[in-house]
C-alpha cells in the first residue's frame, strides 16, 4: 500500500491515527495497512500461543507473545501474530515500551484473506525475518489447513516442510513440543 517514491519509517507510524482495528507495519520502507483479523484468525493465534506457553511453562526457557511490536530498524517495523522468544534473548531485545528491537527465535504468521496479505507474509515478511536472524518461521494457512515450516539454513529461512491435517508440528528449536495440526483449525 506504499506510495511510489515515498519511504516510510517508524517515526511516521507514531503520527498515524490510533485505532485498535487498524494495524500499520513498515517493511523495507513500504507501508502496509491491515484491518483487525477475522475471529478464526485470532482463535488460531490463541491456540498456537497456548501450545507454546504450555511448553514454555514446563521448560522455563522462554515465552510466547501475541501481536508483539518488533522494530528491526527505522524502515522495518512489524507486528507478527505470535512469537516465541527465549528468556535470554528477551532480556536483550525488549525496550522500555515493551517492543522488541531484534529477532525472536520463532515467528508465526496466520494468513489473512486477500492476495496482498498473503504476499506480505509469504514474501516480504519471509525475507525480513530471514535477513534479521529469525531461526524458524511458521506460516499457518487457515484456508487450506496447512502449516509451512521454514528453518534457518546458513543465512536464510528455507521451507523444510508443509504439514497437513493429521501431521504433528514439532521443532528442534523447542524440544518436546508436539502440536496436532488439525487441533489448530478446529
Amino acid at each position: 500500500m506504499g506510495t511510489a517514491g515515498v519511504r516510510w519509517n517508524v517515526r511516521d507510524l507514531e503520527v498515524m491515527p490510533c485505532n485498535e482495528w487498524t494495524r500499520y507495519e513498515v517493511i523495507d520502507g513500504e507501508l502496509f495497512v491491515s484491518r483487525a483479523p477475522h475471529r478464526r484468525h485470532q482463535q488460531i493465534c490463541v491456540r498456537i500461543a497456548e501450545h507454546l506457553n504450555r511448553w514454555s511453562d514446563a521448560t522455563g526457557s522462554g515465552e510466547s507473545i501475541v501481536n508483539p511490536g518488533i522494530i528491526f530498524s527505522d524502515e522495518d517495523s512489524v507486528i507478527p501474530d505470535v512469537i516465541w522468544v527465549s528468556r535470554e534473548r528477551l532480556i536483550r531485545l525488549e525496550d522500555e515500551a515493551g517492543h522488541l528491537s531484534g529477532a525472536p527465535e520463532l515467528v508465526v504468521e496466520v494468513l489473512s484473506a486477500g492476495i496482498d496479505n498473503e504476499r506480505r507474509d509469504r514474501e516480504a515478511k519471509l525475507k525480513l525475518y530471514s535477513i534479521h536472524g529469525v531461526e524458524e518461521y511458521w506460516i499457518v494457512d487457515r484456508f487450506t489447513g496447512q502449516v509451512q515450516v521454514f528453518r534457518r539454513q546458513d543465512t536464510q529461512l528455507v521451507l523444510i516442510s508443509t504439514l497437513l491435517t493429521g501431521d504433528e508440528l514439532t521443532s528442534p528449536l523447542l524440544p518436546g513440543l508436539r502440536c496436532a495440526v488439525e487441533g489448530l483449525f478446529r
